[in-house]
């Protein structure tokens, strides 16, 4: 009995604690939310951006031309389509289009992602189709079928004439039927930062998502009439909930231009990291009921100055988690500032070292169950093994998480948030594994040994030795390997690396010497 070391006290409190509500999914496939609502309000505006509209309508028919456009190019159930756009209307018809066909969509920014990178996710993703739009086509790397969302697909509909489409020389063009994808199906596969300097792609399946999207408090009360902004990177897995998120229950997305702030006035519900979050003015945003943060920890007096104004919510979870899998309702008045409970049908448990529970209040791994645990890592067994273990507390063939995230219960029952248990980093939101950046470094010619630190919230600082590597180089060297959230700000070359007694890197001399040189520096 996996608790049997527990009080009896300790095992009624995991068990409480620990397990989510269980509650009803009312579909395991999103997409077909979204079309319940392009058939009940084909007239409803399901997206704006930068003065264009795009009604639920328009959207169902444009991914449905889409879906079968992809079906004939023999996209089947299990298989990945890259979506490889900056924010645009056609990235939503993309996206939903993907679903359609039954399979699951591989998102990156292709102004911002590298060409190694797009590479890499294109081989590892076994990814035969790229959907983009047509500025972009050439930066797509060679391979995989390139089909330019933003020009009429050729033989067949532009979306603009129905699901039937214009008349052709044999009569009117018929969509060929696609094959519906089962719930266990991969909704998106995500590529997060990796430790050997490759990034690792996370299936994540439409139960897993439909989970949190579709049941409270993740679905966040978005209902007809919300509108939510769409401020973040598709290759972000929160971009999925303020897409999905909104688009399943009805609502207006705001895809956002250059100006984050301009998007967050006109909106009632708000996603964000807590880094653009403090770059919008709650004042200027009277409208917001409802605002969650995810990505990164939260600063306390942001989360009082937002929560004074509306419902906020501040949660965890890594993307192998499925966005988030904890949820807090903060108020002002709360000490703490937690990560709160489990989301619905999931689980949370703080483990030792041997993953046997701890008592309430001390401080352990939290590892993660129940419907959130994603598919796992794409062509990796080992980090798989690594990551995702069976379950013994939900048994049966469920599997538990290993977060790598440190968190202990609070008397009265909920998470707070202690750091890692590595040198996994958030930066500007994203999940940066700092031994990627190194291992990038230290494939630079001359370089013996590299080491990155986080400078702070916003940037990072790498170390190479010895002393006549080339900092540009060494920079550039992560640009064209790693995204842009993955470059150090600052290379300092030296001769050697300060050690520890034990023969370890001193990263704290490392992190003052970087701090004194950013002084000298103002």
């Amino acid at each position: 009995m996996p608790l049997r070391h527990l009080t009896p006290h300790d095992r009624r409190l995991f068990r409480r604690y620990g397990h989510g509500p269980t509650v009803p999914v009312p579909d395991p496939l999103v997409h077909r939310a979204v079309e319940r609502h392009a058939r009940a309000m084909p007239h409803a505006v399901a997206a704006e951006h930068q003065g264009e509209i795009l009604t639920y309508g328009e959207l169902d028919r444009r991914a449905d031309a889409l879906a079968a456009r992809l079906a004939r190019e023999g996209v089947r159930p299990g298989d990945h389509v890259g979506l490889f756009v900056r924010r645009s209307l056609p990235m939503l018809v993309g996206l939903l289009g993907v679903l359609k066909a039954g399979a699951a969509y591989v998102p990156q920014d292709i102004g911002l992602a590298p060409a190694t990178q797009l590479a890499h996710v294109v081989r590892t993703a076994a990814t035969r189709i790229v959907l983009t739009q047509a500025e972009y086509a050439l930066r797509v790397p060679r391979g995989p079928r390139v089909i330019a969302l933003d020009e009429p697909l050729p033989d067949g509909p532009d979306g603009h004439h129905g699901p039937d489409g214009p008349p052709g020389p044999h009569g009117p063009y018929r969509p060929l039927p696609v094959q519906a994808p089962a719930p266990d199906d991969g909704c998106y596969v995500l590529f997060t930062s990796g430790t050997t300097g490759r990034p690792n792609g996370v299936k994540v399946t439409h139960r897993n998502v439909a989970n949190i999207l579709l049941t409270e408090p993740g679905a966040l009360g978005v209902r007809p009439g919300d509108r939510v902004a769409q401020l973040l990177n598709i290759a972000f897995d929160m971009a999925a909930w303020e897409i999905l998120g909104c688009l399943t229950h009805g609502g207006t997305l705001i895809v956002r231009g250059k100006d984050i702030a301009a998007a967050a006035r006109t909106a009632t519900v708000l996603i964000a990291t807590p880094t653009v979050l403090s770059g919008i003015d709650p004042a200027a945003c009277p409208r917001v009921r409802a605002v969650a943060v995810a990505g990164e920890p939260c600063p306390h007096p942001l989360a009082d100055a937002w929560a004074r104004r509306t419902a906020f919510h501040n949660c965890c979870g890594p993307t192998e988690t499925t966005i988030v899998n904890t949820m807090s309702r903060h108020t002002p008045s709360d000490p703490l500032l937690t990560i709160g409970r489990p989301t619905p049908n999931n689980t949370v448990y703080v483990l030792d070292a041997d993953r046997r529970p701890l008592p309430i209040g001390e401080t352990g791994e939290m590892w993660a169950g129940g419907d959130c645990v994603s598919a796992g890592y794409l062509d990796d067994d080992a980090l798989n093994a690594e990551r995702y273990a069976p379950d013994p507390f939900l048994g049966g063939d469920r599997r538990m998480f290993r977060t790598r995230d440190l968190g202990r219960w609070t008397p009265d029952g909920r998470l707070e948030h202690l750091g890692r248990t590595d040198d996994q980093v958030k930066v500007r939101g994203f999940r940066v594994e700092l031994d990627s950046v190194s291992a990038v470094l230290e494939r630079v010619p001359g370089c013996v040994r590299a080491v990155t630190l986080k400078r702070d919230d916003r940037s990072l600082v790498s170390f190479v030795c010895p002393a006549d590597v080339d900092p540009d180089t060494a920079r550039r060297a992560v640009a064209e390997a790693l995204p842009y959230y993955c470059v150090p700000e600052d290379v300092m070359s030296m001769p050697f690396l300060p050690e520890t007694d034990r023969g370890k890197i001193d990263k704290q001399s490392l992190l003052r010497l970087a701090r004194e040189r950013t002084a000298v520096a103002r």
